[in-house]
This record gives structure tokens, C-alpha cells and sequence, in this order.
């Protein structure tokens, strides 16, 4: 029988709705002798008549009916993929999957999916909690389409990898309550050099916090081996040790710790956005990178 031809389909259920080959070829825009060459083509092709005399008219053989039936079905289906395709071009349908680190996903990713079901509800955005030094793993395997980790990261330097600085989010020093710094003025990072540290064993926020002590002058003693900022902020609270916090992790400040910024020292993460090379004009994505930006925008600390 060999490949349908749309374009057959097409004039056949023209033919159906206007009653005459006339009618079928103005709206069709074509000649009447071309609209019985395509309906003769496509009897041919499927061995059966497709129109039958009907008064001055003519109307559909059961047999085209049949065909027709179907053929209804993949119009229908045909259209629904040229609306979805239009929304990927115009980055308003499609999945994104993003790998995350949790305090970006509370700081930034959530936001960012609440303006895209606003903007783009057809674009659905699948999170994936992952470890800053895990994200550009899952990104190279493909398991994500975008990661959000830190510029510690050796991404920076891989051309399978686009980064995007989205902010850059201030560190600030946990002290317990009660410690005698407190409250001091002009405090200095450095200031803390004697004091027992709280940071994780290994990954960015480790790097992160040796560099930033390293800028002050001086390597900090771990105490304690931590990751997670509840825990973190616990033992900083029951007089454990000290621990530097992002600005963007305040709101899950909490176990009695005394937060204090360091403007003189001004230590610094930097969130970036990851994807893999080639893939950054995909529009999907693309809508996903601007609402992060604009995210980052009102949430950038002073």
C-alpha cells in the first residue's frame, strides 16, 4: 500500500465537508482537476473507491469513510504536536530538569518555578535535590538539563559546560550566644582564627570555607564535621563552635545561634547555573535561566 499521503487526506475530507469536487478545490485553492487527481491518486494507492455520486453531489464510499475515521485522528494529533512545538520555540511547553543544591532550591529554584506557573504553566520544571559537587555529575550524565552549584566547582574550565553566575551570596560568621564576640564591633574573620571550626569533610563548602579563612590569614580548626544547616546551626548554638553561614541559608537560621555579617572581610559563594554546552539556546531552557536570573535579581544581599 505504501506511505499515506497527508496531503490526499486532506482533499479527501475537503470533498467530504463542501459535497462537491468545486467546493473541495476553492477552498483547497487548487484546480477541480487537481482535486480528482488527488482523490484518484489516493483510491489507487489504497485499492478502493473513495467517492460515489450522490444526486449532483458526491459523498465518501464507506470504505474512504473508514479511512477518514482515522485519518481524523492523526490531524488531530498532527495539530496538538504543531501547538506544543510552537510552545517549546517560545519556551512556554517542554520539561526542564534541574539538579540543586537545597539551599538553592528554597532560595532560588522555587521561586523561580512559582513566576514560570504564571508565565509558562505549560513548562514543567522537575527538581532533582543534589549535593553542590554532585549537580555537574548528574549534568554530564544527563540526568539534568541545568545544575545550580558553586563557582568552586571545576566546571568553570570544561568546555562540556556553559556557567552563568546567578549571585553572589555573602558568608556570614554563626557565633554561640553569649560568645564574647558576639556583639563586638568591626568584627573581623580573622578574629576567629583560635576559635573550633564547623564545616564538612569534603565538597565546595569545605573549599569554600578554607579559602575564605586562608584570605583572613589563617586555617581553621574543625571541630566538628557538618553539612547540613540545621545541624550546623544547632551545634553553633549549643557553644560547639563557630561555622560560616550563606546569606541565602538565613531563613533556616535557627538552634540560638548569633548571625553576624563581615564587612570588612566581605567573604563570598558564588551560585552559579550550569548546562551543557550546546544546549543554552534551547528556548525550554533558556525561559528556565531568565526566571533564575531574575530570581537572583531580588534576592541579591547587599
Amino acid at each position: 500500500m505504501g506511505e499515506w499521503d497527508l496531503r490526499r487526506l486532506r482533499v479527501l475530507r475537503a470533498v467530504d465537508e463542501c459535497g462537491t469536487v468545486t467546493g473541495a478545490a476553492e477552498r483547497l485553492r487548487l484546480s477541480p482537476s487537481a482535486v480528482s487527481q488527488q482523490v484518484s491518486a489516493l483510491a489507487r494507492q489504497l485499492g478502493a473507491p473513495m467517492l460515489e455520486p450522490y444526486g449532483r453531489r458526491v459523498r465518501l464510499t464507506p470504505a474512504a469513510r473508514l479511512v477518514l475515521r482515522h485519518a481524523e485522528l492523526v490531524f488531530g494529533q498532527l495539530e496538538r504536536a504543531e501547538a506544543e512545538l510552537a510552545g517549546y520555540l517560545h519556551g512556554e511547553a517542554g520539561e526542564v530538569r534541574v539538579g540543586a543544591f537545597a539551599t538553592a532550591i528554597a532560595g532560588l529554584l522555587v521561586p523561580a518555578i512559582a513566576r514560570l506557573r504564571e508565565s509558562a504553566p505549560r513548562l514543567a520544571v522537575r527538581v532533582v535535590e543534589a549535593e553542590a559537587a554532585g549537580a555537574y555529575g548528574l549534568l554530564a550524565a544527563g540526568e539534568v538539563d541545568l545544575a545550580l552549584s558553586l563557582a568552586v566547582q571545576p566546571g568553570g574550565g570544561d568546555p562540556r559546560f556553559v556557567q552563568s553566575v546567578l549571585l553572589s551570596d555573602p558568608l556570614d560568621v554563626a557565633l554561640p550566644p553569649g560568645h564574647p564576640l558576639a556583639g563586638a564591633p568591626g568584627l573581623r574573620l580573622a578574629d576567629l582564627a583560635a576559635e573550633p571550626w564547623i564545616y564538612g569533610a569534603a565538597g565546595p563548602w569545605r573549599e569554600i570555607t578554607l579559602a575564605a579563612c586562608a584570605d583572613a590569614g589563617f586555617v581553621p580548626e574543625r571541630a566538628h564535621t557538618a553539612a547540613d544547616w540545621t545541624a550546623i546551626l544547632a551545634m553553633v548554638g549549643a557553644g560547639l563552635g563557630v561555622a560560616l553561614v550563606p546569606r541565602l541559608a538565613s531563613a533556616r537560621r535557627g538552634g540560638g545561634a548569633v548571625v553576624r555579617a563581615l564587612p570588612a572581610d566581605l567573604p563570598t559563594r558564588r551560585v552559579v547555573a550550569a548546562v551543557r554546552t550546546g544546549t543554552q539556546g534551547t528556548p525550554p531552557l533558556r525561559r528556565v535561566l531568565d526566571a533564575l536570573a531574575e530570581v537572583a535579581a531580588t534576592v541579591q544581599p547587599d
